[in-house]
């Protein structure tokens, strides 16, 4: 194996910039992720620039490192450098503007990876597999070839697929890497395509993951394509997943569409501790005592008459039956029949609102999804319109949706995590879900005699463990405004505490300490 150079060298070295020693500055974290929501202000000049947003990943990527930041850790980001989804278009600066945008480039704290392939996206990833993984191979190369070198870190965090090399980089330096697995997908690459990027895999080839066992790095560099997630998994000393049930079903085998080299890798850590599952946490800005978006804004406090005003103000707005008494269901996730489970809803829709009638109930889809245009049918069909409404993915109709339904629908096949069912509570609409996954360990049935429970939860998956599931929230909705409320109430409350970001850095700084060794919490500040 050839020798690590200039980036063994890194680690053999006794002070920091600063001339201290190592063991007595702050252990200094790079979090490496190819997207992001937003960062601190106080992390740079541009960080209020900083927002290229696929998924849960950049939320929880912006969140961590908030709160890091704010508990004074020596946090440190590597981003690929969107100039146009940063708004920045360099061609179009003088020299002097474009000397201090060069100069804002070397902050000490966001590490912007440069490559054109980044420049000219619009979105973090592209319509097909070439593209993603060119933009991959060029994010991994500048954080391998730049970055460690440039922040010299103690502890490497990473994620996903898209940074599925850096962990086994990290081995050979031995630096403690952690690797978050947002979504079970992986991509496949050769040793030759990765080398031609610019990476010298040789350099650590051992400690990545491929389709069928190596012999020798010869044979292997053409022949035998990387697995870039389960790469990611082998190579890491410590991942988690992003709850702590799917960490299990995955480990497990529950879940049959999942590769088996992925779900073994993962098993293996967990059974020798290096594993945990960490729930993520909804943006902060879903507040209904701060949100924009509300006919009217509330707390925890008497929510009803609030969420009423609510409930009428989006009646209004889709055309629905103006009633403030009437239960409304509300659909906030991507109409996926392959994951979030909207085809059980589609097969009993026409009976529930049928046997409901009488009870007034509304049904809310604020979603996109390849089976959207089934549920616009169903309406067509039975000409529900004044009880069902269904609308393409509009960010503050979702928001007031939240304000004014009495659930939410989340019965998924499987959840990594899922957001929804966090949000819902947060503005008293209790969620439905299926008990698997992230919606297992952040919802629990309701008991409203021992005032337990946020949301009504179902076992089995199919259409009568739905359907038991919108029954029992009619039958909570049917009990009287003031117990009712009382519940509602309570249940805002927990998730206020319960589902934060503070909560969730919590959980990785506890990781960090486990992986360093040493307690980051006393280092801060």
């Amino acid at each position: 194996m050839r020798s690590g150079g200039v980036r063994l060298g890194l680690r053999m070295g006794i002070t920091d910039e600063s001339g201290l020693p190592n063991g007595r500055r702050k252990p200094r974290i790079l979090i490496v992720t190819p997207e992001i929501t937003y960062l601190p202000a106080g992390m740079g000049n541009m960080a209020n620039q900083m927002r290229a947003k696929a998924g849960g990943l950049a939320d929880v990527s912006a969140s961590l490192i908030s709160a890091l930041f704010q508990l004074g850790a020596d946090v440190h980001v590597a981003l690929p450098h969107y100039r146009r989804m940063f708004h920045v278009d360099v061609d179009k600066l003088i020299s002097n503007e474009l000397r201090i945008y060069l100069a804002n480039l070397s902050n000490k704290r966001i590490h912007l990876a440069q490559d054109r392939v980044f420049y000219y996206r619009d979105r973090v990833y592209g319509n097909y597999t070439e593209d993603s993984l060119l933009v991959s191979l060029a994010f991994q190369r500048e954080v391998i070839n730049n970055i460690i070198p440039r922040v010299n870190p103690d502890l490497i965090h990473c994620n996903d697929w898209m940074t599925g090399l850096i962990p086994a980089m990290a081995r050979r330096l031995n630096v403690p890497c952690l690797f978050t697995v947002h979504n079970i997908h992986t991509q496949y690459l050769t040793l030759a395509q990765i080398e031609d990027r610019g990476i010298d895999a040789a350099d650590f080839w051992l400690y990545l993951y491929y389709q069928r066992p190596p012999r020798r790095y010869e044979e292997t560099r053409a022949a035998n394509p990387v697995d870039l997630l389960t790469s990611g998994v082998f190579g890491a000393h410590f991942i988690n997943t992003v709850s702590p049930s799917f960490l299990d079903e995955v480990a497990d085998g529950r879940h049959h569409f999942i590769p088996e080299q992925i779900q073994r890798e993962i098993r293996y850590k967990r059974d020798a501790g290096c594993a945990a599952g960490i729930l993520n946490a909804p943006d902060p800005s879903y507040d209904p005592e701060r949100d924009a978006s509300l006919k009217l804004r509330y707390g925890p406090g008497r929510p009803l008459r609030a969420k009423a005003a609510n409930r009428r103000a989006l009646q209004e707005k889709l055309g629905l039956t103006v009633d403030a008494g009437a239960p409304v269901f509300f659909w906030p996730s991507r109409l996926d029949p392959v994951q979030k489970g909207c085809q059980l809803l589609a097969e009993i829709l026409y009976r529930v609102v049928s046997d409901y009638w009488d009870r007034r109930l509304q049904l809310v889809i604020v979603a996109n999804g390849s089976f959207q245009r089934h549920f616009a049918d169903i309406l067509h069909a039975h000409e529900f319109y004044d009880r069902v409404a269904v609308c393409d993915f509009e960010e503050g109709l979702s928001r007031l949706a939240y304000a004014g339904a009495d659930f939410t629908l989340m019965p998924s096949r499987f959840e990594p995590c899922g957001l929804p069912q966090m949000i819902g509570p947060l503005y008293g609409s209790l969620p439905i879900v299926h008990a698997t996954g992230g919606l297992r360990d952040t919802v629990s049935h309701l008991d409203a005699e021992r005032g337990t429970g946020n949301g009504f939860v179902f076992e089995h998956y199919d259409t009568a463990g739905l359907r038991w599931a919108i029954d029992e929230a009619m039958r909570f909705h049917a009990l009287a405004d003031p117990a009712r409320e009382a519940h509602v109430s309570r249940i805002m409350r927990e998730a206020r505490e319960t589902f934060t970001h503070e909560v969730t850095a919590q959980h990785y700084v506890g990781i960090y300490e486990k992986m360093l060794q040493r307690p980051l919490m006393t280092s801060f500040g």
